[in-house]
């Protein structure tokens, strides 16, 4: 059975809260853009310097990443998408979307800040390679295509197929692992500063929160039932995961 629209007071509230998180990520752009020292993290590549296999290649540094912009940046990405579904072009496209059982919106917008994010988090453990940082890129960008998938194909009245849910969690595995490897394997010389274990541990935490989301909307489990339940929860931990990667990344590296 398809659900029902929500009564005008509760759309009139998705449309505010969608502004209000729009301006709080916008302002936390803007705070870490001015507050933000100049510290940044090399992107590199290795390249043969003879027949493949014969030597270690040449290391070079194709350019620096700037931390208080890249963090800035998948804050505005949420600020754009925000605005653009409480403007007066997005918003009745939004509740036809909701009204559906999904919100193709959100996981455009989850594509490209979740996925830098990841980046951001595997360069605070060391990983520089350029073709390394663009696939962590990928795979996060597909894990989140699949949630889109997993809506798209699962309208409310029909028994949902799990398939995308499960091909999105194999995907959303991927980069942890590889991060992870550079945290705790057997070859990693040095000990990365404690921050960055945390960095690690509570966005896994929120990352995986979301997929716990999605999975209680299908299984219609208590107030989950409720499709707008979801959205909302999708929207606050999307607020506390980006704002808890950027101010721990902010204390621990671009003070001053």
């Amino acid at each position: 059975m398809t659900p029902s629209p929500p009564p005008a007071q509760n759309e009139t509230r998705l449309r505010r809260t969608n502004l209000i998180l729009g301006s709080l990520h916008g302002l936390s752009a803007a705070a870490m853009l001015a507050l933000s020292n100049d510290f940044s993290l090399p992107v590199t590549a290795t390249f043969l310097d003879g027949p493949p296999g014969d030597g270690a290649g040449q290391l070079d540094t194709l350019f620096d990443v700037r931390l208080g912009p890249a963090i800035a940046a998948f804050m505005i990405l949420s600020s754009v998408f925000h605005f653009l579904v409480a403007s007066p072009w997005g918003y009745p496209r939004y509740l036809r979307e909701l009204r559906a059982g999904r919100n193709r919106f959100r996981w455009v917008e989850y594509s490209l800040s979740a996925s830098l994010m990841i980046v951001l988090i595997a360069m605070l453990t060391g990983v520089s390679d350029v073709v390394a940082l663009v696939a962590l890129f990928g795979v996060n960008a597909s894990m989140i295509l699949f949630g889109w998938l997993m809506e798209t194909v699962n309208p409310p009245d029909r028994e949902p197929d799990w398939t995308p849910f499960w091909f999105g969690c194999v995907a959303g595995v991927v980069p942890w692992f590889a991060i992870g490897i550079y945290l705790w394997g057997p070859g990693s010389v040095g000990e990365p500063p404690a921050f960055v274990y945390g960095i690690f541990v509570s966005l896994f935490v929120f990352f995986n929160s979301f997929a716990i989301n999605q999975w209680l909307q299908y299984k219609k489990a208590g107030r989950w039932a409720d499709y707008y339940l979801g959205e909302r929860t999708y929207m606050g931990l999307s607020l506390v995961a980006k704002s808890l990667l950027a101010w721990q990344i902010y204390a621990n590296t671009l003070v001053g």
